[in-house]
């Protein structure tokens, strides 16, 4: 691939770059000493958050066997409207409230597009052929 003494392809071997402004900054590739940096291969640049840098639950507390808790007023109003839908099995309204639930928890709160596509699925066979 390249030899071992072989000179920086970034600096060109000065150990230094600069810009058309003038100013000169050590070499970010051979860290200054003018020969190419040796390739190591896979290098893992994924950064993991401290607690700190997680998002926020909004005093939302998720238990194992709880009832789903919205965060939002039209999520908890589209959960009822699923739950009263007469022509809706029990597994599938089960499955539209998780996945209100699951959809208010990644993004915050439900959007009107989010809205428009539960409430479409909502309707009565015969009135979404129309």
């Amino acid at each position: 691939m390249f030899e071992k003494g072989e000179t920086c392809g970034i600096c060109g071997g000065d150990g230094r770059i600069g810009n058309t402004f003038g100013a000169s900054k050590t070499c970010p590739s051979c860290m200054g000493s003018g020969r190419r940096a040796e390739d190591l291969g896979f290098r893992n640049v994924t950064k993991t958050k401290s607690d700190q840098g997680r998002q926020p639950s909004n005093g939302r507390v998720e238990k194992p066997g709880d009832k789903a808790v919205y965060l939002t007023a039209e999520g908890a109003q589209l959960a009822r409207e699923v739950r009263d839908c007469p022509h809706l099995a029990d597994a599938a309204k089960a499955a539209l409230i998780g996945e209100i639930a699951q959809y208010e928890n990644e993004h915050g709160s439900c959007t009107s597009t989010f809205l428009k596509k539960v409430r479409k699925r909502l309707r009565p066979a015969d009135a979404k052929a129309k």
